[in-house]
C-alpha cells in the first residue's frame, strides 16, 4: 500500500483552485468549478510546493526547482508524473474509483471462463484503465491518437512491471481503427471510452463529441463479444450530464441484459469538499 509520501491527496479546494499532493510534491492548480469557499488556511496553500496559473499566460511558478518527473501511486497503479504547459499532469485522478472496480471485475470473469478477458481502451491518455485491467489478467488493446500519449503510458506500464503484459499499443484515429476492428471481426468483452469534446486524430482527423458520440458508441456496441462484461462511458464535456450519458447508453445497450448506472466522478477530499469533474455511464451484465 502506498504511503503518504508516494499516493495521491486532494487536500482542499475553493476559490477557483484545488490543491492536491502528487507522491512528494504538493500543487495549486486552477479549478474553475471550486466557487466555494477554501477549508484550509491561506498559510497551508501557501506551502504548495509549486503552482500553475493562467494569469496573463500559462506557467508554473517556481519551474526551476520542479523536476521534470516524478512518481505517484494512485489505487495501486505507479505513475510518471510530468507537469505540462497547459498544467496537466499526466493522470485524471476522478478515474481511480473505476480502477478497483474493473480490475475486480477482469478477475471474477476470468475465475468462471478461465480466459483472460479482451478490454478495449479507448481515448486511453496515460494508461490508468489499460494498467488496472492489465492487473487483473486482461489482454488490453490501449489506444490514443497521441504518440507521445502513447510513449507516456508505456513508460507507466513499466513502471508497474507490466511491459511485458498482454497489451497492444495503437496510435490511431479512434473511428477509423474501430470501422477496421469491425472488418477484422475482432470482438472485445468490455470497452473503456472517455471521449473529449474536441480532438484530433492520429493524422489530423477532427473529433467533436456532439456530432460522433453516437456513431462512436454503436460502433462500440458491435465490437462486444455474445457475453459482455461492461462498456464504460465518461466524459467532461459541459452538458454532457449522468442523465445525458445514461440516454446514450441505454439506447446502445437496449438489447443488452444488464443495468447501468451513472453518476458525476468526484475528487474526494480528505479536509475540503469533494470537486465534481465530469460525468459517466456504465453498462454491466447482471
Amino acid at each position: 500500500m502506498a504511503n503518504s509520501h508516494s499516493s495521491y491527496t486532494l487536500l482542499d479546494s475553493g476559490e477557483g483552485r484545488k490543491l492536491e499532493r502528487f507522491g512528494k510534491f504538493s500543487l495549486s492548480r486552477p479549478c474553475s468549478q471550486a466557487v466555494w469557499k477554501k477549508t484550509l488556511t491561506n498559510a497551508i496553500w501557501q506551502q504548495a510546493d509549486f503552482i500553475f496559473t493562467r494569469d496573463e499566460e500559462n506557467r508554473w511558478i517556481n519551474k526551476a526547482h520542479m523536476p521534470a518527473s516524478w512518481t505517484c501511486e494512485i489505487e495501486g497503479i505507479i505513475f510518471k508524473i510530468q507537469p505540462t504547459d497547459f498544467g496537466h499532469l499526466g493522470v485524471f485522478a476522478e478515474q481511480m474509483p473505476f480502477w478497483h472496480w474493473m480490475r475486480q471485475s477482469v478477475r471474477d470473469r476470468q475465475k468462471i471462463t478461465t480466459k483472460a478477458p479482451k478490454v478495449l481502451n479507448l481515448f486511453a491518455y496515460s494508461g490508468g484503465a489499460t494498467l488496472a485491467c492489465a492487473q487483473g489478467g486482461a489482454q488490453v488493446c490501449h489506444l490514443d491518437a497521441s504518440k507521445g500519449m502513447v510513449t507516456w503510458a508505456r513508460e507507466n506500464a513499466a513502471l508497474n512491471h507490466l511491459e511485458g503484459a498482454p497489451i497492444r499499443w495503437i496510435i490511431d484515429d479512434v473511428m477509423k481503427f474501430l470501422q477496421r476492428e469491425l472488418k477484422r471481426n475482432n470482438r472485445y468483452d468490455a470497452i473503456i471510452l472517455d471521449p473529449p469534446t474536441f480532438g484530433r486524430g492520429a493524422q489530423g482527423e477532427f473529433f467533436k463529441i456532439e456530432e460522433k458520440i453516437i456513431p462512436l458508441l454503436e460502433m462500440c456496441r458491435s465490437l462486444l463479444t455474445d457475453e459482455p462484461l461492461f462498456l464504460l462511458f465518461s466524459c467532461h464535456t459541459a452538458g454532457f450530464s449522468p442523465q445525458v450519458l445514461y440516454n446514450l447508453l441505454s439506447q446502445t445497450t437496449s438489447d443488452l441484459k444488464g443495468a447501468i448506472d451513472i453518476g458525476e466522478m468526484l475528487l474526494p477530499s480528505e479536509t475540503g469538499l469533494p470537486i465534481p469533474s465530469g460525468s459517466f455511464a456504465r453498462w454491466q451484465t447482471r
